[in-house]
């Protein structure tokens, strides 16, 4: 547990110093005034948390100072940290119930979507799973290209069609190959949507239909990566996606490299979906499960 407390610690250290690490100056031993309410309102809008969730913090806060009697600031802090747990919820055990499971990840040009599937694939080949990867990303002959060297290296077949193909098509056949081979689990990359282009969601709502044509019920799983340095604006795309394809679960990208992990707090809120993974750091084995203990300690840097 310690290990893995360092690694989400360091992972979330730009986060931490940005935002939460001013917190050991603003909670010393000070009295709780109006000063302190100002300052750490601004800390919790400025970590992306949104307008909404820090309102709530704050109000929950206030109601546990006086319910409590605290008057010191430096015991605010672990009523913060209680209260920021509060609002994150464990991430559900990933059960593979059908065989194939066919997995459908989407998200925005750009999110870091097609190596978050390599690193999928490695995490669950290395839990003994069989897997099948669908490139249906058909609009850009580079992120084919690169599922397919992540492939190779992980010893993974990938079902592609050629450049600009129909993308439907593609998911079609690779969840038909899962099937006859019998694999258990079947990962479709999907084109970058610009939640703001219609006929571009349009596309993967059509993507969407004819997976569930190839096997009645999939796909049985769809993951959105949102990219962690982008912060609230993900929210948007989220409510977007989460509209056209019915998302399931959310993968936070590149949470190493943000200040903004505060918008964690705001996915659960906005939109109710688990967290399941999150990247804190380029290696496959930096996509790490979510655990909301070691989130809250790591962005207070404890």
């Amino acid at each position: 547990m310690a290990d893995l407390f360092t690694k989400w610690r360091s992972g979330l250290a730009k986060t931490s110093k940005t935002t939460f690490g001013r917190l050991a100056t603003l909670l010393g031993a000070t009295e709780i005034n109006r000063e302190t309410w100002d300052e750490l309102e601004a800390l919790l809008v400025q970590a992306d948390l949104g307008i909404e969730t820090t309102t709530e913090i704050l109000d929950s806060l206030r109601r546990i100072v006086q319910s409590r009697g605290l008057t010191r600031s430096d015991e605010l802090l672990e009523a913060l940290q209680a209260e920021l747990r509060s609002r994150l919820d464990e991430p559900p055990v990933l059960a593979w119930t059908n065989k194939p499971t066919v997995i459908m990840v989407v998200g925005v040009n750009g999110s870091g979507k097609t190596t978050t599937i390599a690193k999928l694939g490695q995490r669950f080949r290395a839990d003994g799973k069989t897997l099948l990867f669908g490139a249906a990303d058909t609009f850009r002959a580079a992120a084919v290209d690169q599922l397919q060297v992540w492939g190779d290296r992980l010893g993974v077949d990938v079902v592609s069609g050629a450049p600009e193909s129909d993308p439907g098509a593609v998911a079609f056949n690779a969840v038909q190959a899962g099937t006859a081979r019998g694999v258990d689990l079947v990962i479709v990359d999907t084109a970058g949507r610009l939640h703001t282009r219609f006929n571009l969601m349009e596309e993967l709502k059509k993507v969407n239909r004819v997976i569930g044509k190839a096997l009645p019920g999939a796909p049985h799983l769809v993951w959105l990566v949102l990219d962690s340095t982008t912060g609230q604006n993900a929210l948007q795309q989220a409510k977007a996606f989460k509209e056209a394809v019915g998302v399931t679960g959310v993968i936070l990208s590149k949470l190493d490299s943000s200040a903004r992990g505060g918008f964690a707090f705001a996915i659960q809120r906005e939109l109710g979906l688990p967290i399941l993974f999150a990247g804190l750091g380029e290696k496959p084995e930096d996509l790490t499960p979510f655990d909301p203990d070691a989130f809250v300690h790591g962005i207070l840097g404890k």
